[in-house]
């Protein structure tokens, strides 16, 4: 996780960095740049209430993504991702 330990700065309201250039959760899952604790992060920012779009609860759009995806691919996204880590 990317926190500023400096208690004098402000801290992001989300530690993690935007989804630039992602256009699926699965896509998160095959980034070789990011390690397993990163990948955590950003699906679990994108399947959070904080990335649901109004009047669609069944849809998130996570800053730096080009369009919402279906809730259900996100979570899915994180259990293929926590089968991953935990095998």
């Amino acid at each position: 996780m990317r926190m500023n330990t400096n208690p004098g700065d402000r801290a992001r309201p989300w530690p993690v960095r935007p989804a630039v250039g992602f256009l699926h959760p699965l896509e998160v899952l095959k980034d070789q740049d990011l390690d397993l604790a990163e990948k955590r992060e950003i699906l679990a920012a994108w399947a959070s209430d904080a990335s649901a779009v109004e009047h669609r609860p069944s849809q998130r759009w996570l800053l730096g993504t080009p369009a919402p995806v279906p809730l259900s691919e996100v979570l899915s996204a994180l259990s293929r991702l926590d089968r991953e880590m935990f095998s």
